[in-house]
């Protein structure tokens, strides 16, 4: 990627919610809380890319 840091650490971060849900599911049969913290864990880049096209009205 190499865009910013930000960016990086995010997807990272996703990447590793990714193997924890695979975990959680293998090992622990957890369905709702594991969706849950799948849909949490990978929101924050949608976030991330959300604020830094956002845009606002000049007062």
């Amino acid at each position: 990627m190499g865009e910013s840091i930000l960016k990086d650490r995010t997807y990272a971060f996703a990447l590793k919610v990714i193997e924890v849900y695979k975990q959680i599911l293998v090992e622990h049969k957890e369905f709702v809380l594991s969706k849950q913290f799948l849909k949490a864990g990978t929101a924050i880049g949608a976030l991330v890319r959300e604020a830094e096209y956002g845009q606002s009205k000049p007062l």
